[in-house]
């Protein structure tokens, strides 16, 4: 984000939080029955947000079309992160009982020395001591309103037994990132998020398929493209649930990867490919657990989660026969709802589609299979693939592809292959170079080329 970018989001949040502490002042004075320049909460002017999106916060209201009251929480919330000293009216003491207003919640930070609101803070000015408007406003924000559906507000669970209305409100930090910068932070990848980024550089022109294939692709790109259009529709959000599981089955190399970054790359969405080594344990309950934080921190990221031989982890269930296996059964059961619940997209990716629960397949909306691509596949493979290449002699791509049976991904390991041969030896790539690459590639497998 530019200077100038981050001087029109601090222009923006200075008039936001401007008018917060108008309504803090006035809703003071009018509880207190102190003159106020305002008869009543409502009559104090909102910001008007600028027309152009440069500024992050701006953008973030308009995109979630957030209403008059959820600026005015969300503003509260944001508060000690920017202006702290706003809400020091609410340190105001109550001399008959030498204490603060219960009625104007917060707690107190450790180390932070300001106020830090409340759920009661809200309420407080929302509705001050209107009891049928404080119900309405407590179960509407968090419960239907579009701070909680955006995750933009989060409410700390209070202590045991202690009312719901003193949980202190919070800003996740990647939220907060992304209304200050306008840059949501990657997490970091560790025990507690056992997944990383992925991404590529190529696109939908490099990723040859089937026909067929190419349009159960697109389907998939349709629901992320228009996913919130459709939901937003009273009917299908009655039939419909949130979110798409898609299973890529077929080779290794035919493309399954590179789809899910595609698929990502185009609509905006990141795609997280799961380490399945630090999430499956062998300890009971630790494997249910691991996912249940991955799942947890995605589900309002809008992310693609991307699980990468799948069948690792989503295998078929085993006759009961011992407590290993009941374990293992309630493992894929725990997984079963999760993914069933997620409200995000989740991509398993399996060389066998036999290898997976059958109990999976009904909870897909789409079962991809990706096949070794045949002879007029594999030509356009190859001249993908060696486009910006300077070849010694011509390598005859065709016989290539007629000849040899390989996938895109053995295809590119070919190519690293010819290139580091005629750097090792300073010249252009040679036919035998390519033929070299391919013989290595069979020989993996066991085979002669």
């Amino acid at each position: 984000m530019a200077l100038t970018d981050f001087l029109a989001n601090g222009n923006v949040l200075r008039a936001e939080l401007y008018w917060l502490s108008e309504v803090v002042t006035t809703r003071i004075n009018l509880y207190f029955g102190l003159e106020s320049a305002y008869a009543a909460v409502a009559d104090v002017p909102l910001p008007e947000l600028p027309p152009a999106d440069a500024a992050p916060y701006a953008r973030l209201v308009r995109q979630h079309a957030l209403s008059r009251e959820e600026r005015l929480v969300l503003a509260l919330t944001l508060a000690p992160h920017l202006q702290p000293q706003l809400l020091d009216a609410f340190f105001v003491r109550n001399t008959l009982y030498d204490r603060g207003f219960t009625e104007f919640g917060g707690v107190k930070g450790k180390n932070h020395g300001g106020f830090l609101p409340t759920a009661e803070t809200a309420l407080f000015l929302l509705a001050a001591d209107d009891l049928g408007g404080r119900l309405y406003w407590q179960t509407f924000l968090w419960q239907d309103s579009a701070l909680t559906r955006a995750d933009l507000v989060r409410l700390t669970p209070p202590e045991s037994n202690e009312p719901l209305t003193s949980a202190a409100l919070t800003v996740p930090p990647e939220e907060l990132a992304l209304l200050l910068t306008g840059q949501r932070p990657q997490p970091a990848h560790n025990s507690d998020f056992p997944a990383r980024l992925v991404t590529t550089a190529l696109d939908w022109g490099d990723l040859v398929l089937d026909y067929h294939v190419r349009e159960e692709v697109r389907e998939l790109q349709v629901w992320l493209e228009h996913e919130e259009m459709l939901l937003r529709d009273a009917h299908l959000r009655r039939h419909l649930k949130p979110g798409y599981r898609a299973l890529f089955y077929g080779p290794p190399g035919t493309g399954k990867t590179l789809t899910a970054c595609l698929l990502g790359k185009t609509t905006g969405r990141d795609v997280y490919r799961v380490d399945l080594s630090m999430v499956v344990s062998k300890y009971i309950g630790e494997t249910e657990k691991n996912l249940g934080r991955l799942f947890d921190l995605a589900e309002h990221r809008h992310w693609i989660l991307f699980f990468d031989e799948a069948d690792a982890l989503f295998g078929k269930r085993t006759a009961a026969s011992s407590s290993n296996d009941r374990h293992a059964n309630q493992e894929v059961a725990y997984l079963l709802q999760r993914i069933e619940d997620f409200p995000g997209v989740v991509i398993l990716a399996s060389n066998l589609k036999g290898n997976l629960d059958e109990a999976f397949a009904r909870r897909f909306q789409s079962m991809i299979y990706f096949p070794m691509p045949g002879p007029p596949e594999r030509l356009q493979l190859w001249q993908h693939a060696f486009a910006g290449v300077q070849p010694q002699e011509t390598l005859g791509f065709e016989e290539l592809a007629e000849k040899y049976a390989l996938a895109g991904g053995a295809i590119t390991n070919v190519l690293r292959y010819s290139v580091l041969a005629s750097l090792r030896h300073e010249r252009g790539v040679q036919l035998d170079d390519v033929v070299k690459g391919v013989q290595r590639e069979f020989a993996k497998e066991g085979k002669t080329a």
